[in-house]
């Protein structure tokens, strides 16, 4: 059996896309777009919305330092943790925004 090399750049630009998607979803206001938006918005759906960011904040700061520890110290089996650390951090937010609509 031969096993596939993946060059460490690949998860390291994927673990920076799904950050950077991450952040335009809690800080640029497309998570408030996607879930209070709609033909009968409610009031208070940005309020019920800011606990589901923060839970999803605390799960992309593990994935953050995840990413930064793989890169400083050359350990490129963490990415994929990281990587997965960032898809968990996108999951809470989108699940719990479904949730909270």
């Amino acid at each position: 059996m031969t096993r596939t090399w993946v060059p460490p750049a690949i998860p390291a630009a994927v673990s920076l896309l799904l950050a950077t998607l991450w952040g335009f979803a809690v800080f640029g206001g497309w998570s408030r777009l996607a879930f209070c938006a709609g033909p009968e918005p409610s009031s208070d759906c940005a309020d019920r919305l800011a606990p589901v960011a923060s839970l999803s904040e605390l799960v992309a700061l593990v994935a953050a330092g995840l990413t930064g520890f793989a890169w400083f110290a050359r350990r490129e089996s963490l990415y994929g943790v990281a990587v997965g650390a960032w898809i968990a951090a996108l999951a809470v937010l989108f699940f719990g925004g479904l949730a909270v609509r």
